[in-house]
């Protein structure tokens, strides 16, 4: 990996590089996935199936789109029986955590007759989009899911292409039917955002889309936000690990090559005080290269965007963790409970030595759905409130409301809206 000393010029040239990763850069997809979305909202099912069979090479129709229980059945018959008790743990485990996340309505009745309150209500139909291929990921159907049903949404859909075969991952399938999702449909892609979006003649309109994806998917989403809502336009996968002399270079190097082997667009960061360290977990990073499965993909994502930035003080190496506001951090430093306070911009903050990304991607609890690209400065991990609905509650008696009426209508006055000051004014003629 690249070794380079931590100062504003290269800080700000690594700002820049990383930003060349974001969704918003891919403008030359626009026009296709905006084609797509057209059609499915105007012809429905008859759109959706033509794109299933040109992009998945799959006949699918509306007797066979809908996921039947015996093809979950079938997939439980797929998968290794010790693989299904580790997604039932890891279920219970994010099941566990998003609880507590849980608000309740709330009323304040106050002596002078106004109560005022919130109420909070879950969206009716959330829908889940899926990976299939090569890129099918249970832990994300556990992580789109769980809070949702924590959250109490009444139904839950979810698509995911289909093979050529028509067949559906069962790892996939598997994880949906332990995280309790109601329906499961055979499309991918753009169209499946647009069927979720607006509905078709077999997959209902839904509130809430969540879920990765490729980059079709990614502005089918964007392109699809205020008629539905999402949970981000997520962009590629990335690791920041904040590390001081203390910390150990085979470890390191080990955390960084998680995340870069997701995909080429992958970033990986460590930013540290020690030169030595820098250069030991360079040198375990190349070992450690040559024995993985995936050694092509890690080798372009550390070209592209792998750096090992060495700073002078702690408070520099923070500095530039925060501006970077990484999806991943993980802190290997003496006190790393001390320096995580001074943290503010990160999705999933992992602390000490024992702490590796993956345990937050499979079964620690919290959600491994994050913001990215920097978008920790604004944006939070995918959670309970995403699903729910916060309604403000006014009830003033006569009493109350002549004791500020006159203020109110004075408001309105001055805002030039009459039939506002009317609208109070009338209660008191």
């Amino acid at each position: 990996m690249r070794i380079v000393e931590l100062n504003e010029k290269t800080k700000d040239g690594l700002m820049k590089n990383l930003l060349k990763r974001s969704p918003e850069s891919y403008g030359e997809y626009e026009k296709t996935v905006n084609d797509i979305i057209k059609e499915v909202r105007e012809k429905g099912d008859e759109a959706l199936f033509q794109y299933t069979l040109k992009f998945d090479k799959c006949e699918i129709t509306a007797q066979n789109i809908r996921v039947t229980e015996e093809e979950i059945e079938k997939a439980y018959g797929l998968v290794d029986s010790e693989f299904i008790e580790v997604m039932k743990r890891s279920a219970e485990n994010i099941t566990k955590f998003h609880r507590h996340q849980l608000h309740n309505s709330w009323f304040v009745p106050e002596e002078n007759g106004t109560i005022l309150g919130q109420k909070i209500t879950p969206v009716a139909v959330s829908g889940v989009y899926v990976p299939g291929g090569k890129a099918a990921y249970p832990s994300s159907v556990l992580m789109n899911v769980l809070p949702a049903k924590v959250a109490g949404v009444p139904r839950i859909i979810m698509t995911t292409p289909p093979g050529a075969d028509g067949e559906v991952n069962p790892g996939t399938l598997v994880a949906a039917h332990i995280a309790g999702v109601d329906e499961i449909y055979k499309a991918g892609g753009a169209q499946a955002v647009a069927a979720m979006a607006f509905g078709t003649e077999s997959i209902p309109r839904v509130d809430k889309i969540t879920g990765p994806g490729n980059i079709f998917v990614a502005l089918a989403k964007k392109a699809c936000f205020g008629f539905v809502s999402i949970d981000s336009v997520a962009g590629p996968s990335e690791i920041l690990v904040l590390a001081d002399e203390t910390a150990n270079p085979r470890y390191v190097a080990a955390d960084l090559l998680s995340q870069a082997e997701h995909d080429e667009l992958a970033s990986a960061i460590l930013i540290t005080t020690s030169k030595e360290l820098a250069g030991k977990v360079s040198n375990e990073v190349d070992g450690f290269t040559k024995e993985l499965s995936r050694k092509e993909i890690i080798e372009k994502s550390l070209e592209n965007y792998g750096y090992i930035l060495v700073a002078e003080t702690m408070d520099d190496a923070i500095d530039a963790a925060n501006e970077i506001a990484s999806e991943h951090m993980e802190i290997l430093t003496a006190n790393p409970f001390e320096t995580m306070t001074k943290i503010k911009n990160a999705g999933a903050i992992f602390l000490g030595e024992y702490s590796s990304e993956p345990l937050g991607d499979y079964f620690a609890g919290p959600n491994h759905i994050l913001p990215t690209n920097g978008t920790a400065r604004f944006f939070s991990p995918l959670n309970v409130d995403d699903f729910l609905k916060k309604t403000s509650i006014v009830s003033y008696s006569r009493d109350a409301l002549s004791k500020v009426h006159k203020d109110i209508e004075l408001f309105a006055e001055k805002e030039g809206l009459t039939a506002h000051a009317n609208s109070v004014k009338v209660r008191f003629e």
